[in-house]
């Protein structure tokens, strides 16, 4: 563990962090619900099969609501219904997944898009004030930063942190080319490529939190609504099981202490582990492993012949 007083930008968070206790996770999936044609699976047949999946394992998970994605339609607003039906809850990722870090995106846009879809996804059951930044960017300038802090606060609305960030939407992204291509293609290799992404990720952010807060934290993980995890979710799961990881809902991990940190360096992003790490300078071993968007498994199923290289 790092120095307490390495903590200081935090006040204090090791002094209020309870003893330790068994690792657990909780599932949450942005972007959805999309009406996207995928190969495989249509947009209905996706939605069933990620709540199928869940059911099973008794998971209790959280969408985060991208309204132009599909919500914004009668048809995609019930998929969207389906996970609060189902005793999912639902939170809030704009209208366009547009970027706070771009110097185009202000202040007033975003707040905009977040209010916009605030109006459509109340109505369901399963609601939340929950906020999922785009990108995990929360502004490249403290003055957006600091604006979408106050906007958050005065709006009762949370930050829905991650802290186990995965680039499944990368391995998404090259099964559905790869299917393009070959659409009776053998899906084993993308499956093999996807458990071992998640393994990888979980480790490293379990190692993580152990160094920063000398303890296993309830970690929340970040998918999407996606092919990857309609095909192979229940897979995951099984995979969490057997590494010993039990299962909690969104919003039991969020009422451990960590979920209240604000980070202060410049302009955090990505996992609240990531930002912890950057604003007390800390640089953990494998690193580059965790912001490279998933350039590694990539390369994996080009070496294996999978994929083909890059011209």
């Amino acid at each position: 563990m790092l120095p307490s007083c390495s903590f200081r930008a935090f006040g204090l968070a090791l002094a209020l962090t309870p003893a330790a206790m068994a690792q657990t996770v909780a599932f949450t999936f942005d972007d959805g619900p999309k009406l996207e044609a995928t190969p495989r699976l249509s947009p209905t047949q996706r939605n069933a099969a990620l709540l199928a999946a869940l059911k099973q394992h008794q998971v209790q998970a959280a969408l985060f609501v991208t309204l132009g994605n599909g919500a914004d339609r009668p048809e995609g607003l019930a998929l969207a219904r389906a996970w609060g039906e189902a005793g999912h809850l639902i939170g809030n990722h704009t209208v366009t997944h547009l970027d706070l870090d771009a110097a185009a995106t202000t202040l007033a846009s975003y707040e905009g898009e977040i209010q916009s879809c605030d109006r459509v996804i109340r109505t369901l059951p399963g609601y939340r004030p929950w906020f999922r930044f785009t990108f995990l960017r929360e502004g490249n300038t403290p003055e957006k930063r600091d604006g979408m802090r106050t906007f958050l606060q005065a709006t009762g609305y949370r930050n829905a942190y991650v802290s186990l960030d995965t680039s499944d939407w990368r391995l998404d992204e090259a099964m559905r080319k790869h299917l393009a291509r070959h659409p009776d293609a053998d899906l084993a290799p993308f499956r093999t490529a996807y458990l071992a992404h998640l393994r990888q990720r979980s480790e490293a952010y379990r190692d993580l939190s152990r160094k920063l807060f000398g303890r296993d934290i309830p970690q929340v993980v970040l998918l999407h609504h996606n092919l990857i995890n309609a095909l192979f979710l229940g897979d995951a799961l099984q995979q969490f099981k057997a590494m010993g990881w039990t299962f909690v809902s969104p919003e039991t991990a969020f009422q451990d202490f960590i979920y209240t940190l604000t980070p202060q360096r410049p302009a955090p992003g990505q996992s609240l582990l990531l930002s912890a790490a950057r604003s007390l300078g800390y640089r953990p071993v494998g690193w580059e492993r965790l912001v490279d968007d998933g350039e590694a498994d990539i390369q994996a199923l080009v070496k294996q012949g999978v994929l083909p290289a890059a011209p």
